[in-house]
């Protein structure tokens, strides 16, 4: 509850960032609020700040520094700016893309005025584009840092400010904590020199990003696939278009409701293509074309979601879970035994690791995102269970859902010349490796104290049997090792094979728990497997909900 006295504060606070903000909408919107006497509105906005960290800043537009809004925009450009100068990073220019969420294209301004201002080079990207195409540039640009305004699969109000340096890859730490001081030690808005004369690109870079995924198709390669595609109001559809042209494919039949960027996001609840009800006018497409596979990005294209037809699905179509695409693509991409590493992240299956082994292929796992395993020395194939997949890191060391959609494309025109489907090679993996059946708990809150109360529950009081498994080792992740830097989160190994992680989200007010267990099959029968392996899954999943009161 505000009192008066922090009242007036944040009021005199909302006066003075009212003063700076160079943004009619948002200063209409805060002179609105301190009008209304909207105290516990301004209270939100203004009795914390957006964290700079190493996803970046991502939270809802509108004034205030708890908000995304031009001035946080320009404090964090001329932050990163510093910072690259202090380190001596200036040989290069700032890459800099967008996604079509509100006010993205201006925050995309903003920050090569501040970068030019500061006596760097900027490069601008002249239209909306996918994330992994600044991920991209910046090696073929030679480039010394990227930034992408993105939310990526957020919701409507959101958007975010994503950082690359040089090599391709996310900042970590401690490049992350250096910037936010940087950030922090900016002055007033006024002091924040800013430039006009920032280049451009466009065709030139986005042909050489799909010249590359062309090249990711053998000639000979099948290539007789029928596919739905969305890109769910993002801003893939015209490189996935080309890309799959340039592979050899026939252009895929397209959603046509969602075909466009739109910021508002009109035909779904949450634009993520893991969401329950995201993907179903894809599927609904799919079945009227007669598709072999439907396929989908979530809106800044860095993502790519794959479904498949199945009888025993309810309306004959089911989502491929991100550990089975990515063990396909591991199979797929690793039995060439290519020199080098595999990686996924820890709450992505073990099973890559086994496929990894079975053909000679380094492996490591990684904490979670992509600003880790893209980083991996030598790295050949990455993944990690939230639809994100590096099937080219010698171009992109991030997730792709452009070139994995190319990749799935020629997996799946493989399959179907052999009469095979992708869940025929499923079952071969389960075959082969035993089946690895993963799942997820996942409770979304909004006092954030729930999520620290229910890790602080499971460290005092470690369930020892979940599931009827026993519950054989705790790694308490944050205390870190040898192979992994410390993060919030618990891993329980389970008999049998059988594993639990737990952690709190990156990006959304949630927990999430990883299940995983590995049924052996007997004889050929998948099915039974799978039907134990659901049994099993229920059964842990309600012990973990009980040991960490969610």
């Amino acid at each position: 509850m505000v009192t008066v006295n922090d009242a007036a504060l944040i009021r005199t606070a909302a006066q003075a960032w009212l003063a700076e903000d160079p943004d009619p909408d948002t200063r209409a919107e805060l002179q609105e609020l301190l009008e209304t006497g909207a105290d516990a509105e301004l209270a939100d906005r203004f009795s914390g700040k957006l964290e700079f960290g190493t996803a970046g800043l991502r939270g809802a537009v509108g004034a205030g520094p708890n908000r995304m809004n031009r001035l946080v925009v320009i404090r964090a450009a001329a932050g990163l700016a510093a910072y690259l100068t202090a380190n001596g990073l200036t040989d290069g220019p700032v890459l800099i893309g967008y996604d079509a969420r509100h006010k993205s294209d201006v925050f995309a301004e903003d920050t090569a005025a501040v970068i030019r201002g500061a006596g760097l080079d900027a490069v601008l990207l002249d239209r909306p584009t996918p994330t992994p195409v600044i991920a991209f540039g910046i090696r073929h640009l030679k480039a010394v840092a990227g930034v992408v305004v993105t939310a990526s699969h957020n919701p409507p109000q959101d958007n975010g400010y994503k950082v690359y340096l040089g090599d391709g890859s996310q900042i970590v730490p401690p490049a992350d904590a250096e910037i936010a001081a940087a950030i922090d030690a900016v002055g007033a808005l006024d002091t924040v020199a800013r430039g006009d004369d920032w280049q451009t690109a466009g065709d030139d870079l986005l042909n050489a990003y799909l010249d590359r995924i062309a090249t990711l198709v053998p000639e000979d390669a099948p290539r007789e696939l029928k596919v739905a595609y969305t890109p769910l109001h993002g801003v893939g559809r015209v490189l996935v278009e080309a890309a799959v042209q340039r592979a050899g494919f026939a252009v895929p039949a397209v959603v046509a409701s969602q075909a466009d960027p739109d910021p508002d996001f009109p035909t779904v609840s949450f634009p993520n293509p893991e969401e329950p009800g995201a993907i179903d006018a894809a599927l609904e497409l799919a079945r009227s074309e007669g598709a072999d596979l439907a396929v989908a990005n979530d809106p800044d294209a860095d993502r790519c979601a794959v479904a498949v037809p199945d009888a025993a699905a309810d309306g004959g179509w089911r989502m491929l879970r991100g550990d089975e695409l990515g063990s396909l693509l591991g199979e797929f991409l690793l039995s060439s035994r290519p020199e080098g590493v595999a990686a996924c992240s820890i709450v992505s299956s073990s099973l890559l690791g086994k496929i990894a082994a079975e053909y000679g292929v380094g492996y490591v796992d990684t904490l979670t995102g992509f600003k880790w395993i893209g980083r991996v020395p030598g790295l050949v194939f990455g993944y990690e269970e939230a639809l994100g997949y590096c099937v080219d890191p010698e171009a992109v060391k991030d997730k792709d859902g452009v070139s994995t959609l190319v990749r799935v494309l020629q997996l799946g025109a493989q399959a179907k010349a052999s009469g095979r489907t992708l869940l025929d090679l499923l079952d071969d993996l389960a075959k082969k490796y035993g089946l690895h059946a993963t799942d997820q708990l996942a409770a979304r809150v909004e006092d954030l104290s729930l999520i620290a109360a229910a890790m602080e529950r499971l460290r005092s009081t470690p369930p020892t049997v979940l599931g009827g498994h026993g519950v054989e080792r705790v790694d308490d992740l944050s205390e870190g090792s040898e192979q992994l830097p410390a993060t919030d989160g618990l891993r329980y190994h389970l008999s049998e094979g059988a594993r639990v992680i737990v952690r709190p989200s990156g990006t959304e007010p949630k927990i999430k728990c990883y299940l995983e267990v590995v049924i052996p099959v007997e004889g050929d029968d998948v099915a039974a497997a799978r039907v134990q392996a659901a049994k099993e899954l229920t059964a842990i999943k309600l012990d973990l909900a009980t040991a960490a009161g969610i």
